[in-house]
């Protein structure tokens, strides 16, 4: 199978939708042989935050030596960047040492001859699953499949896999062997699937929880936080919970931020944004967890790997004159958080903002808590069948801003918002990561 046969029949399973539930998945897996009973993982669930926290993770787990996979969805930049292999930066494939090479850590995306090999023989275990009246995984099932394959291929230490929706019937949660599940920030999301309460949506993260494990948990409200204590409770999990009253922030900038956490002084990210340090003390409990369990894991290798995680698309900033960022707030916790971030970053200069966002969102939440910010709104639609129309995002973002033009179009989004701006405003696009490609691609040389 070459990669262009692979994409091809990926893009075909997309009539299969979406669908939670682990029998079919199950039925993969033991068609493929289970690789995932040949990994140990790190599990990841959460409304917010669970990609920069596997990030995080997953540098911290590469600079301490360890080969680290990680599977994230969506990919925003290219498809390859779902399934990735962190390792430290000063050791080769061979696992001899790179000269003169100071980079903590390096990453590699999944290439296309292994994305075609792997692709072959899932969709000939897709066969026989039909050919025995079972459904036809999905793409997601197998995406995921693909990712364990890959894993197993490449000797991983841990794979830290980002659960797609939910967790308790995700497709990621046909593994076994997790070392450490991490619960990250709960919201209101997917409500028509996960349920339309905090209790029943933290019920659902909390699936991801195995007998007897480690547990890290994000700072959460009372209601998701009693769920996640009551499952580990029931499951004798051991829980460390996250106390950001002890966050303390030293320095706070475009470049990065510095903070102390608990006696950890001085600890450097590059991410920008408030939830940013949230996400990393999560990460470093992640880490402590794993040391608990025998990883070898040094103060020195988490600073490091914190200091070196880059995260695109999220409250990036890619020009500066004007300051141009794209951000991946997509439901009402995240725009709260990018309206808490633009009072931190760039108080009293004037905001615009392009906005494109998918049908299924409650889109009406995002620009109250963002709306109030923007001196110009422009709308999009993003190029996904899930995409909202642009001209009915104009009108309800009409109820926040007096100011909205519907832009239709990302390349005309950028032009007018690049034309309206001085060299001391501030564009943000954001609302859904499906259309901060074109965006970039939209920039062009203005990100070089």
């Amino acid at each position: 199978m070459t990669y262009k046969e692979a994409s091809q029949f990926l893009k075909s399973c997309g009539q299969y939708g979406c669908v939670l539930g682990l029998e079919s998945m199950r039925a993969l897996m033991e068609g493929l042989g289970n690789p995932q009973n040949h990994l140990k993982f790190v599990h990841i669930a959460g409304t917010n935050g669970k990609g920069s926290t596997a990030a995080y993770i997953s540098n911290i787990l590469a600079a301490a030596g360890y080969r680290a996979g990680r599977y994230i969805s969506p990919s925003v930049f290219c498809y390859q960047e779902k399934i990735q292999i962190s390792v430290a930066g000063d050791i080769k494939e061979d696992n001899s040492p790179v000269k003169g090479n100071n980079n903590p850590v390096i990453t590699k995306y999944i290439g296309e001859t292994d994305i075609a090999d792997c692709i072959d023989k899932i969709k000939q275990v897709c066969v026989e699953m039909t050919g025995n009246g079972m459904p036809h995984p999905t793409v997601f099932e197998i995406e995921t499949a693909m990712a364990l394959l890959y894993f197993v291929r490449e000797n991983c230490s841990l794979a830290v896999l980002e659960a797609g929706m939910g967790g308790r019937l995700d497709a990621t949660n046909v593994i076994t062997a997790t070392e450490c599940a991490v619960i990250t920030s709960i919201g209101m999301d997917h409500m028509h699937i996960l349920g339309n309460t905090l209790k029943q949506i933290a019920a659902e993260k909390a699936g991801i929880i195995k007998p007897g494990i480690q547990v890290v948990s994000y700072e959460q409200k009372a209601e998701a936080r009693k769920v996640i204590e009551a499952v580990c409770e029931q499951k004798g999990a051991v829980l460390t919970t996250a106390d950001f009253n002890k966050i303390k922030i030293d320095a706070l900038g475009t470049d990065g931020t510095i903070f102390t956490y608990k006696g950890r002084e001085q600890l450097k990210i590059k991410l920008l944004g408030e939830n940013q340090v949230k996400n990393a003390v999560t990460a470093i409990l992640a880490a402590d967890a794993l040391k608990a369990l025998g990883y070898h894991i040094s103060e020195k290798d988490i600073r490091k790997g914190l200091s070196c995680t880059r995260w695109r698309g999220r409250f990036e900033l890619v020009t500066k004159k004007p300051v141009f960022i794209l951000d991946g707030a997509h439901n009402e916790d995240a725009a709260i958080s990018l309206g808490k971030n633009i009072n931190i970053y760039f108080p009293n200069r004037r905001i615009l903002f392009i906005l494109g966002v998918l049908a299924d969102k409650n889109y009406d939440a995002i620009l109250k808590h963002t709306g109030i910010y923007a001196d110009k709104i422009f709308t999009i639609t993003p190029d996904t069948m899930r995409g909202l129309q642009s001209d009915k995002l104009a009108e309800t973002a009409g109820k926040y801003c007096s100011r909205v033009i519907d832009a239709k179009t990302v390349s005309k989004a950028v032009k007018l918002a690049c034309e309206a701006a001085g060299e001391e405003d501030v564009i943000i696009a954001f609302g859904s990561l499906s259309y901060l490609k074109e965006v970039y691609d939209e920039l062009g040389e203005a990100l070089s």
